[in-house]
Formats: structure tokens, sequence, C-alpha cells
């Protein structure tokens, strides 16, 4: 099977690179986008290599990499009563929304900002980059992946 990439968004104060960092790993959970939860149950595998992208931040961008580990599972904050992420149409047998494991790989030296994103030519046709997108859980083209951990290095 070939490794896919991935684009994860998150806000820096609800859960950061560093927080990743800090727990080696965590379940990549309350995803509430039928789009984005197709890709954490069927898309991504094992193995797959996933940019970490602070959005609502200063400077918003790419700051690390994690990788998936493990197979999608039942998202558990859709079963919590009370909880903002409580999804009262799931139950255990038939789960409405699903999670990753990611687990954290590294951070890099200084935020790869959206602006740097935009300015650089090879990621003109980056979906991440596409006027009115807002899934929080991407697809990124290998050559795209590759370009980004270039720029992270620079």
């Amino acid at each position: 099977m070939t490794m896919k990439h991935w684009l994860v968004k998150t806000e820096p104060e609800v859960y950061s690179i560093d927080d990743l960092k800090r727990d080696g790993s965590t379940a990549w959970d309350r995803v509430r986008n039928h789009q984005a939860k197709l890709s954490l149950r069927d898309g991504m595998q094992p193995g797959d290599r996933v940019l970490i992208y602070h959005s609502n931040a200063e400077p918003t961008g790419v700051v690390g990499v994690a990788t998936v580990v493990g197979e999608a599972m039942p998202d558990a904050t859709q079963f919590r009563k009370g909880d903002d992420a409580f999804e009262p149409r799931a139950t255990k047998d038939a789960p409405v929304w699903w999670a990753r494991t990611l687990r954290f790989e590294r951070r890099f030296p200084a935020c790869v900002t959206l602006a740097s994103l935009r300015a650089e030519p090879k990621l003109a046709g980056m979906q991440l980059l596409a006027r009115g997108n807002r899934l929080s859980v991407l697809p990124v083209a290998a050559a795209e992946f590759a370009c980004i951990e270039r720029m992270a290095k620079a």
C-alpha cells in the first residue's frame, strides 16, 4: 500500500504541536465535518505522514509532522452527554464520527506560514490554498509534502 500524506488543522490554544510533543500521541477527535470524517475513517492509514497546521494563530501555518498509528476508531467524544462534541444520533454499534491516533514526529524550527505557502509556485494547486477551503483534514500530494518539508529546513 502506498503511503499517503495529510494535513490537519488545529487551533494552538485548543491543542498545539507542543501538546502533541508532550503527549507523544493523541486521538485526533472532535472533527465534525462529513468529508473530513471520511478522510479519518477511510483515507488515513497507519504510517501515513501528517502536517500539523496551526489555524487561528499568529502566524497561521504548518508547524510540524505527525504519523498515523493504528486503525480508525469511533470518536469517544460523540458519546459523552454534556460534551460540546456529543452526537445524539451516535451509538456504540453505529458511531457517526471517527478519529485516528496521531504520533508526534517532529516540530519545525519555525512555522511555515500561510503567506509563504501561498508564495511558493510549487504549491499553487494545494487544496489548503483553494479559495473557500475550510476542511480540517486534507489530503496532501507527496510533492507538496516534500516541498513544505524543504521550506521548513530553509
